[in-house]
């Protein structure tokens, strides 16, 4: 149905239905308008859906030519304080953007999944391949490992011995889930990521260092989307464990034995030592960095190139970039900050030499 179309009313319809009636919608103008795609409001035709939730784009979702637009009520009430023209359909919901997400899943429809094994994949004996799942050509699939229905195992993926892959999970090409790992249901991994690499453990000794065998698992739960170029080191002794529904964008290190909570998302770059705990529904700017053997409560939000360097307890925005300027005004502050001890001491010195105020 999503390739010839959906008029405004069934694409509400079907929102409603896949959110679970969380996210409704009223319909200003046609419902019956037939929507066949989605686009930036720049280029959006009358064919296609598109969505405004920043109030910077007013002016581009006045003028966009799509045949869709969804918006939140106050915004419909500042750009369109009528009804526009025939030639547009107002969807007005309380979340635009998580909205316009179902609506683009519905159009774009389920891809289609090839069963069956390609000849040039290796797939040794023990491993239990699902009838309805896809192998591509070149992948390995080894002894014990598990693909479930309708899972896809991209081109040249790499599937290691005991490994289980949830039902509809997809695995671009490229992918290497090593020994032992599990992965859940519905989970996304693209090209490059590695999961269950050995966790940087080494024991010093007379200078140099002794590896320490990583013996654990990564554990991934259902829902989740893993990045391209992202590495997940699997735990030392224990479980390196990402829970439900977390996103990771590409090129994310995980250490061992990290704990990642359900529905956490993380931009790109960031770096976890081992050990690190981050709670449920956190948001990690990109480039972050977290250091090792610490705890983040949930619900935390941790600004782009912010160090974390001791545990969070209470929710909140935390950030510690220091802004942009120009390398001189850097290089004066830097020296400023070296005597930042000297000028205190300095100040509390002063301060020691002022007359003492009695108390009224």
């Amino acid at each position: 149905m999503a390739g010839a179309g959906l008029t405004v009313a069934q694409l509400v319809a079907a929102v409603a239905h896949r959110s679970g009636e969380r996210l409704t919608a009223n319909i200003v103008g046609s419902p019956a308008r037939v929507i066949r795609g989605v686009a930036p409001l720049e280029s959006a035709d009358p064919g296609q859906l598109t969505f405004l939730a920043n109030s910077r784009y007013r002016a581009a979702a006045t003028v966009s030519g799509a045949g869709a637009l969804v918006l939140s009520a106050v915004e419909r009430a500042r750009i369109f304080p009528t009804p526009p023209t025939d030639k547009k359909t107002l969807i007005e919901c309380e979340t635009p953007y998580a909205w316009f997400a179902l609506a683009a899943q519905e159009l774009t429809g389920p891809d289609a999944v090839h069963a069956g094994v390609a000849p040039s994949a290796v797939v040794e004996p023990g491993a239990r391949i699902d009838p309805s799942a896809h192998v591509g050509p070149g992948a390995t699939i080894e002894t014990g490992a598990a693909v479930g229905p309708r899972a896809r195992i991209g081109a040249a993926t790499f599937i290691g011995r005991g490994t289980v892959i949830g039902a509809d999970s997809k695995l671009y090409p490229g992918v290497h889930v090593l020994a032992d790992c599990v992965l859940g249901e519905r989970c996304i991994v693209h090209s490059g990521a590695v999961i269950g690499a050995d966790g940087f453990g080494f024991a010093p000794l007379d200078g140099r260092w002794i590896k320490i065998p990583q013996s654990g698992r990564v554990v991934i739960g259902d829902d989740v989307e893993i990045g391209a170029n992202t590495t997940i080191d699997r735990g030392a002794m224990g479980d390196t464990v990402i829970e439900d529904g977390c996103k990771l964008d590409n090129q994310i290190q995980v250490a061992h034995n990290c704990r990642i909570g359900a529905h956490t998302v993380i931009a790109g770059c960031v770096g976890i030592a081992g050990s690190a705990t981050i709670g449920r529904g956190c948001q990690l700017g990109g480039a972050a960095m977290i250091a090792g053997h610490l705890s983040i409560a949930d619900g935390c939000v941790i600004g782009g190139g912010t160090l974390v360097s001791r545990s969070i307890s209470e929710a909140g925005f935390y950030g510690g970039s220091f802004p942009l300027m120009k390398h001189r005004d850097w290089e004066r502050n830097a020296a400023l900050l070296r005597h930042l001890d000297d000028l205190r001491n300095r100040i509390r010195a002063l301060e020691r030499q002022l007359p003492r105020k009695e108390p009224p």
